[in-house]
Formats: structure tokens, C-alpha cells, sequence
């Protein structure tokens, strides 16, 4: 897969991609990184990228034309969808990281200062995301979590497989608390049934677990959730099953 990173800070992305799971993604031929430099496609000498807003405001804005410069180039190597990483995006989960990870490549586009000309966004932008609500000072960090959440994603990327499939929000559920060596921390124990070796047991003490701490930690979650006539069986036996429904049925 082919992420093209369009920026202004390109230095702010480098060390992240050369770490971890990222970097033997891109050593093992998994993903592509383009860092594309917006202040090259600048037309002036001064490599001007932003100015001051039509009307009078706050700050400066990203102009038009560098960034449909890059934009126009990049097509020539395939750019994929061109998503602009934006506060007033819709909100990035895991179901919008599996639909992009489905894409042969992606072009994202990282904001600065009060935001970008408008007409830029209408003529070239098909999508534009949200990390949450809240500002940072540009979307290079919005870029790398989008980057690395779809990179983990993709067939080979991940040793174990069922990482993905078990993750927090594969369901909309959190996950099961966890527990390694050593047996006894601080007079607190490891749960005893993951010690048993009963495998039914060990999901059966999974499964419950992660719903009652989506349960309390975040109950709206569970709103969208359904469960199959097993799952609902074992949420019953555990007194869990009656306030599923009650939450269910609040608007």
C-alpha cells in the first residue's frame, strides 16, 4: 500500500517511520511512504505557502495553489483517495482505518495554522477525517496514527494474525484485561483461571470480562454491539444480560 504524506514539516515524520512495526512494513515491501514537501511546489522564491484570510480573521491560511500543485503530481504515481486530516472530518474508528486499509493507496493531506483554502478542499479533497475533538498545531501526527492504525491492518504486517481480530474495537467491545510474569505482583495475583489450561473457560472468563469493562468504562459502546445465542447464554449466566438490554433500549 502507497501512503503519500503531504506536508510542510516533512523532518516531523521521518523518525516515527523508521521504528517498529512501520519500518519492517516498508522493509518488507507491505506499505510505501512518500513524503511529499508542499514548500517545492511553492511559485514563489520564497517557498510561501500560507497567507492571510479573504475578510480579515485570526492567523493565515494554507493557500491553494502549492497544495494543487502536489496534488496534480502525485496523480501522475497513483495517489488514491486524498483525505485531508481535519477537526471537521468525520470521526477516525477502527470500522473507517479497516474500510481505508482496503484502498491500493492514500493521500493525506496535513493542514496548518486556521486551515486550508476552501476551494482546494471542494475541488481536490474526497474525504476529510478527525482524530477527535481536539486541535493540534497540524495533521502530521493525525498522518502517522492513520498511517500506522491501516498499516497494522494489512495481510503479513502483524506476526500474530488474530491481533487485528481480537483487538479493542475489532468488535464494540474493549478488551479483556491481561496479565504476564511475574504470577504474584505486589501481593496481587494472576486470575486463576488463565492458569487452569481450560481453554473454554480462559474465553469464557475473556469474553465476560471485556464486556463488563466496556460496560463500565464505555457503555455506549455496547449500544451498537449484538451477540450470538452462545454469547448471550453466557451474559445471562453472569447477570449481565438484562442491563445489555436496558442500554439498549435508551434512545
Amino acid at each position: 500500500m502507497l501512503f503519500n504524506i503531504v506536508t510542510i514539516f516533512p523532518n516531523l515524520l521521518s523518525s516515527p517511520l523508521e521504528e517498529g512495526i512501520l519500518r519492517k512494513a516498508k522493509e518488507e515491501g507491505h506499505i510505501e511512504v512518500n513524503i511529499v514537501d508542499l514548500r517545492q511546489y511553492a511559485p514563489d522564491k520564497h517557498s510561501t505557502t500560507d497567507d492571510r484570510p479573504f475578510g480579515g480573521g485570526e492567523g493565515m491560511l494554507m493557500k491553494a495553489e502549492p497544495l494543487s500543485s502536489a496534488i496534480k503530481d502525485i496523480k501522475k504515481q497513483g495517489s488514491g483517495k486524498v483525505i485531508f486530516l481535519s477537526p471537521q472530518g468525520r470521526p477516525y474508528t477502527q470500522r473507517v482505518a479497516e474500510e481505508l486499509s482496503r484502498e491500493e493507496s492514500l493521500t493525506l493531506v496535513c493542514g496548518r495554522y486556521e486551515g486550508v483554502d476552501e476551494r482546494f478542499c471542494e475541488k481536490y479533497v474526497d474525504d476529510e477525517i478527525s482524530l477527535g475533538d481536539f486541535i493540534l498545531t497540524g495533521g502530521e501526527l493525525a498522518a502517522l496514527m492513520v498511517v500506522d492504525s491501516v498499516t497494522r491492518i494489512l495481510p503479513g504486517v502483524l506476526g500474530c494474525t488474530e491481533s487485528v481480530t481480537k483487538d479493542t474495537f475489532s468488535r464494540n467491545l474493549l478488551k479483556h484485561p491481561q496479565y504476564t510474569r511475574p504470577r504474584v505482583f505486589e501481593d496481587m495475583e494472576v486470575p486463576e483461571v488463565l492458569l487452569s489450561g481450560d481453554h473454554k473457560a480462559i474465553e469464557e472468563y475473556r469474553f465476560i470480562t471485556s464486556v463488563e469493562r466496556t460496560l463500565t468504562k464505555r457503555p455506549r459502546m455496547l449500544k451498537q454491539e449484538r451477540f450470538d445465542k452462545q454469547e448471550k447464554k453466557l451474559l445471562k449466566k453472569h447477570g449481565l444480560f438484562d442491563r445489555i438490554v436496558a442500554l439498549q433500549d435508551v434512545d
